[in-house]
């Protein structure tokens, strides 16, 4: 119960706070939200990926994270790509469908949650939390996959509805998140140490803005949103979200015969709600917005009870050496 309790008032009620700034800000200046939506897309995301792609060290053990997450997007997509042919969906909701399933809150929910359970009992010996640092890292490489492959098989996903797929090539790569994983590449080989220039600041800036930027976004989205709350199919893609993810992600970690801190990660990870950065997209392109915006918080509801329930089951399923 404490720890059900613990994740409720630390990890969502702060996401719906912001939230719900969004709201009431648009029901009374009317935002646009399709400037919001740019500039989370075109500035926030970017450097988001990039700065915490280069202030991690990238070893065998982060590689085979960022296998995990790759495929993990693969078997996501693939499931719901089941469900869609045999509900018979629509190309529009199909996208967005398929969207809510395979992309998931990793940074503002994802990477605060991870920090919370590996940074109290029974992960705190003698005052120290020895497996915290394994476990942040290996969340921020797949707070890494799904901000791109968010970005470029989720734009793809969503500009397909109402483009040709040439044009969806185009808007894919003049996303600048695509660029950000060379650029920090390129940046780690440079003798600099951006970290220590006056540039890093104005970086770090931005990147603590991503979150409060993208959930007043929604929040705004929402509040032009007409709820459904009789419509099956965000149910159903949220349970698919929540409930499927982790039930998928224990059988690829026993595939590729991960354990420990870094199994008990990405399995909670993979069980967090669908990522905000979603909506934006169907905003962007106008693609089922709504059901977009109801299938985020639809989920992010549901995850105060599931979450606790993955974080018991993996504490279990992949023990540690206490």
């Amino acid at each position: 119960m404490h720890v059900f309790l613990y994740i409720f008032c630390h990890n969502i009620i702060p996401i719906f706070i912001v939230i719900l700034c969004g709201f009431f800000l648009n029901r009374v200046f009317t935002l646009d939200i399709n400037t919001l939506s740019k500039i989370n897309l075109y500035l926030f995301v970017p450097v988001f990926t990039f700065v915490n792609l280069y202030s991690t060290t990238i070893d065998m053990q982060m590689i085979k994270t960022i296998a995990f997450g790759l495929i993990m997007v693969g078997v996501y997509m693939l499931a719901a790509e089941v469900v869609v042919k045999l509900r018979g969906y629509e190309l529009r909701l199909a996208s967005a469908f398929k969207n809510a399933v395979m992309f998931y809150n990793s940074g503002n929910i994802g990477l605060p949650l991870i920090t919370l359970v590996f940074s109290s009992a029974p992960y705190v010996i003698d005052g120290y939390t020895p497996y915290l640092h394994l476990a942040v890292t290996t969340q921020i490489m797949i707070m890494v996959v799904q901000n791109v492959t968010t970005n470029t098989v989720g734009v793809f996903n969503a500009g397909k509805a109402c483009l040709t797929w040439q044009q969806a090539v185009k808007i894919i790569l003049q996303m600048p998140t695509i660029y950000a994983i060379p650029l920090a590449w390129f940046c780690k080989q440079l003798p600099i140490d951006l970290m220590q220039t006056s540039i890093w600041p104005g970086l770090e800036f931005i990147r603590q803005g991503m979150v409060a930027v993208a959930l007043v976004t929604l929040g705004a989205q929402l509040s032009r949103t007409s709820f459904n709350l009789a419509d099956c199919e965000i149910y159903l893609a949220s349970v698919m979200r929540l409930m499927g993810g982790p039930l998928l992600a224990l059988i690829v970690l026993k595939v590729l015969h991960f354990e420990g801190v870094a199994a008990q990660t990405l399995m909670i990870s993979s069980a967090v709600p669908t990522a905000v950065n979603t909506a934006l997209i169907a905003v962007e392109f106008n693609n089922r917005p709504d059901f977009a915006a109801q299938a985020v918080m639809v989920s992010t509801l549901f995850s105060a009870l599931t979450l606790t329930l993955t974080i018991y089951s993996a504490r279990i399923l992949f023990p540690l050496s206490l």
